[in-house]
C-alpha cells in the first residue's frame, strides 16, 4: 500500500462491516451514504482489492475484508485504550453513567452517594435516557456504563443481570381494586388504567404481562415519568403498575400498592457496557460497587423485603 491507513476509515470500515448495511452504518457513523460509500472505496482504492460484496440489501466482507475486519478490531481497541489510559493518566477520573428513567431517581442516588465516599477521586456524570438510546450510545462509546431493565435486545453489548423486583398495582386510596391485599393480573380488565409511554422499557414489561394474562387494559392517559403516573393515580384518573423500588420511596397517604396474586410478575435490574472499549480503573471499581449495591436492593437474593 501506498498510503497510510487512517483510523477514521477503518472505524467506517468496521461499522459497516458489524451492520451490513450502507444505511444503518451511516446511521451510527452520522454520514450519508453517499459519503459513508465514497470512503469505503477510497479504502479499497488503498488496499488495492474489493473488501465487501455489494448484495441488494446487504453488504458482506470478502476474504480479505474478513481479514482486514479482524486487524481493524485490534488496531481500534488499542488505541482508544491508548488513548483512554492516556487521559485517566492525566487528569481526575470521570465515568460517564447511563440510566433509563425508571430506574435513576430510585437506585441512583445511594448508589453514587456510596460511590462518592468510597472515591472521592472519580466524578460520575449520570446521563438519564430511554434503553434504545442508551444502547446506541453506549456502542458509540459516550457512556461508560448503564443501568437498564432487561430484556436488551442488542448485539455488541454486554450484560449482567443484578437482582430482580416485584411490579406492584398502584390505585387511589378506596379504589375497588385496593380492597384485597392480592389479586389477579385478570382483575384489571375494564378498568382505566395510567400508562408509560411507549418509548420506556416498563411500558412495553407492563403489556406482555397483560397479554399473557389476555387482559386488554384501557389506556387513558401516558406520561413520560412514574412520579406522574402515581400522582395521576391518585387523582382517580386510573391504576398502573409500579415498580416496587418506587413505591419503596413512595410517602404519599393517597394511592395504595398491592401484590398480584400467584407468581408476582417483576423485571430483572442488569448492568451493561461495551467490552470493546477499554474500561478504566475508575469504571471497574464502579462496577464492583453496583454489585455491592445489587446485593442488598430490594428484590435481590437474601435482600430485605
Amino acid at each position: 500500500m501506498k498510503q497510510t491507513l487512517e483510523i477514521q476509515a477503518l472505524e467506517q470500515f468496521v461499522i459497516l462491516a458489524r451492520t451490513r448495511s450502507f444505511t444503518r452504518a451511516g446511521e451510527e457513523l452520522n454520514l450519508s451514504q453517499s459519503a459513508l460509500s465514497r470512503a469505503i472505496q477510497k479504502l479499497e482504492e488503498q488496499v488495492g482489492h474489493p473488501l465487501f460484496d455489494r448484495k441488494p440489501r446487504e453488504v458482506v466482507l470478502t476474504d480479505l475484508g474478513d481479514l482486514l475486519f479482524e486487524r481493524a478490531q485490534e488496531i481500534l481497541k488499542l488505541v482508544e485504550q491508548t488513548t483512554a489510559e492516556l487521559a485517566e493518566a492525566g487528569r481526575r477520573g470521570r465515568i460517564r453513567l447511563g440510566a433509563i428513567p425508571t430506574i435513576a431517581p430510585y437506585f441512583l442516588p445511594g448508589l453514587l452517594g456510596g460511590f462518592a465516599e468510597m472515591r472521592p477521586d472519580i466524578s460520575v456524570a449520570v446521563q438519564e435516557d430511554t434503553t434504545g438510546n442508551l444502547i446506541k450510545r453506549c456502542l458509540n462509546g459516550e457512556i461508560d456504563l448503564a443501568i437498564v431493565a432487561l430484556p436488551i435486545v442488542a448485539k455488541y453489548v454486554e450484560v449482567e443481570p443484578l437482582f430482580s423486583e416485584e411490579l406492584l398495582l398502584v390505585a387511589p386510596v378506596g379504589h375497588p381494586l385496593a380492597m384485597a391485599e392480592h389479586l389477579p393480573v385478570k382483575a384489571l380488565e375494564g378498568f382505566p388504567f395510567v400508562m408509560l409511554s411507549e418509548a420506556h422499557c416498563l411500558a412495553e414489561n407492563i403489556y406482555s404481562l397483560c397479554r399473557r394474562q389476555s387482559v386488554h387494559p384501557v389506556t387513558v392517559e401516558r406520561t413520560s415519568q412514574l412520579t406522574t403516573v402515581q400522582e395521576l393515580v391518585s387523582l382517580d384518573h386510573g391504576v398502573s403498575i409500579i415498580p416496587q423500588m418506587a413505591r419503596c420511596i413512595d410517602q404519599s397517604d393517597r394511592r395504595v400498592y398491592r401484590s398480584f396474586s400467584g407468581e408476582p410478575p417483576r423485571r430483572t435490574i442488569a448492568m451493561m457496557w461495551n467490552p470493546q472499549r477499554h474500561r478504566s480503573k475508575g469504571t471497574k471499581a464502579l462496577m464492583e460497587h453496583v454489585r455491592g449495591q445489587a446485593a442488598g436492593a430490594v428484590g435481590a437474593p437474601g435482600a430485605a423485603s
